[in-house]
């Protein structure tokens, strides 16, 4: 079996992409990442004394995991085994396994095993590198996109650091596109290239902190620049060009796309539309389903305004069938509306906490009888039971309220609705005051009919 799974890659230099002939030597040579490879930092001490721990690189595309592992790797003097987990499987773990194993009983010598797109890997198979691992038969390394927490088993999880490599800053892609047309062994230096003074500060700001999709820029850009006195010129148009459509990273599966619709409720809860907007506008921007979008705000409109506007659940519902109706693009225009008036409604969460107290007494308490005068009684064997006998009617007393009994015997007193002091809810707590401050009537007869639900619904027993 080949020490690197990558070892495709490495024939005509000049063949390949300029991100990869660019990618560092040395520890020395990489960008970014100073919280973790810095002096004195996680890595960097784990090389000098000599104890890799198994490790997973976590972070966006392009900011560095697979080059870190290659380079700790190069740097400790370990053998690296490098595989995707797209590509191979536990017949694949098992050969470097036994090849770490013949390595290190011949010369001693320590096997790093790295698996890019580790989340890609199963449960079975992320479970057959455990054994391994705690055996030291290999030093393991992952890379991922994903949050570990939610895509590597937890066995697997607690035997590794988890490094979270964020994207890389513009300055720092800037260095990266700078060492590209200045090298001429491995990047653009030969090719004579004029470079405009913040062309490199372009790119570097359109590639969302990704340095792979900056160097394709850089080199797709350079080869449809057009030839002048002093050289190839890249300018802007050549560069929007190359990029064509930014992609913003938003994995519609992964971490990113909890964190946006989360910065985008959080936003619309705390009354902020130019946030709520924004973040809209990312999800819209990369991809994002509007339906989706348009659901989480009907909910929103419920569980966090609730009655203090009722209107707001309205606006949303609208919302979504003007959506329906006009599609793209036209459509986010009722989004937007909808977006920042839920934004900017006054607040209440107590349909939420409405229904969590009320479905707590359920679960605990389960099905409590119901009082018999709230009972329908539609035959005579269920009135002479009691069935119905004292129930008041509403509408028969002043202002359509008479105090009554509604909850079971056993929950008397609970009160599980309890209305905010904003906007409309302001009002019903009002209301709710004066009812159940009004007084009893003297008797259950006053001023009251029986209700027997309708004359098709009265059978009596024979």
């Amino acid at each position: 079996m080949s020490s690197d799974l990558f070892a495709h890659r490495k024939g005509n230099l000049a063949a390949r992409p300029l991100a990869e002939r660019m990618r560092p030597k040395t520890l020395d040579e990489f960008v970014g990442q100073e919280h973790i490879v810095g002096p004195g930092r996680l890595v960097s001490r784990a090389i000098e004394s000599d104890r890799l721990p198994s490790m997973i690189f976590w972070g966006p595309p392009g900011c560095g995991k697979t080059t870190l592992a290659r380079l700790v790797a190069k740097a400790s003097g370990a053998s690296l085994v490098s595989m995707s987990a797209v590509l191979s499987g536990v017949k694949d773990l098992r050969a470097a396994v036994a090849e770490a194993e013949q390595r290190r009983n011949m010369d001693g010598r320590k096997t790093i095993l790295f698996v890019d797109e580790i989340h890609r890997f199963n449960k079975a198979q992320q479970d057959a590198l455990l054994p391994h691992v705690e055996a030291g038969t290999v030093v393991f390394m992952g890379a991922t996109t994903e949050n570990p927490s939610f895509e590597v088993v937890s066995a697997l999880l607690s035997r590794c650091k988890v490094l979270r490599l964020e994207p890389l800053s513009a300055s720092h892609i800037e260095t990266l596109l700078h060492r590209a047309l200045t090298n001429e062994k491995r990047g653009l230096g030969k090719m004579q290239l004029t470079i405009p003074e913040g062309i490199l500060n372009l790119i570097a700001r359109e590639s969302g902190g990704d340095a792979r999709r900056a160097l394709n820029t850089l080199e797709v850009a350079a080869s449809i620049a057009s030839e002048g006195p002093q050289g190839r010129l890249i300018d802007k148009a050549c560069v929007r060009e190359a990029l064509q459509r930014k992609m913003l990273m938003y994995d519609k599966a992964g971490e990113e796309h909890y964190n946006v619709i989360s910065a985008f409720i959080k936003s619309l809860r705390g009354s902020d539309p130019d946030g709520a907007v924004y973040w809209m506008v990312r999800m819209l921007e990369a991809g994002e389903d509007p339906l989706f979008i348009l659901r989480r705000m009907v909910i929103f409109a419920s569980e966090d305004v609730g009655n203090a506007d009722p209107r707001a659940l309205q606006v949303a519902m609208d919302a979504t069938e003007a959506f329906r109706f006009l599609g793209l693009p036209e459509g986010v225009l009722s989004m937007t509306q909808a977006a920042i008036y839920l934004a900017t409604a006054p607040k209440s969460n107590s349909s939420l906490t409405t229904y969590a107290a009320a479905r707590k007494d359920v679960r605990e308490l389960g099905a409590l009888p119901v009082p018999l005068h709230l009972r329908n009684a539609p035959t005579r064997l269920m009135k002479t039971m009691g069935y119905a006998k004292g129930y008041r009617y509403p509408h028969d007393f002043e202002g359509h309220y008479v105090p009554q009994q509604y909850l079971p015997e056993e929950l008397l007193g609970r009160q599980y609705y309890r209305p905010s002091p904003s906007g409309y809810e302001e009002k019903i707590a009002r209301r709710l005051s004066e009812w159940h401050n009004r007084p009893s009537p003297d008797s259950d007869g006053q001023g009251r009919r029986t209700w027997h639900g309708g004359e098709d619904a009265e059978q009596e027993e024979k």
